[in-house]
């Protein structure tokens, strides 16, 4: 599959209707987010279970900034629902290769019971 572009208005959608979305904030001037995209673009064709969509941030400055991008290229990987990587900088493939392995191996529920824990404290305070 390869990589789609994302707006304000198809992100909500996306991430809740797909398990596994990874996210790049990127703009056309940005030099490393050109470098990157050949290794994104190789990413989504070899992990076709996985949404990888894009985000410019120059025609997407909202939702940019609803999650507080502050430097391009950044890379977000969701996994049901939950942001459980979200970092700024480019990757080299073998990176985003555990990057990916690394999401596919997380414990879900293991996830949801922290944010639960962390919610009750959060009440409890």
């Amino acid at each position: 599959m390869a990589t789609i572009e994302l707006t304000e208005s198809s992100f909500a959608d996306t991430i809740k209707g797909n398990p596994i979305v990874f996210v790049d904030f990127w703009a056309s001037w940005c030099g490393p987010c050109r470098s990157f995209a050949p290794v994104y673009e190789k990413a989504s064709e070899t992990n076709t279970d996985i949404v990888f969509a894009k985000v410019d941030t120059e025609a997407e400055q909202a939702l940019a900034g609803s999650f507080e991008i502050s430097s391009i290229p950044t890379l977000m990987a969701i996994r049901d629902g939950v942001v459980l990587y979200s970092q700024a900088g480019a990757l080299p493939q073998e990176g985003l290769d555990n990057l990916i392995a690394a999401v596919r191996d997380v414990d879900m529920e293991d996830v949801r019971r922290e944010i639960a824990k962390s919610n009750e404290d959060v009440i409890a305070e």
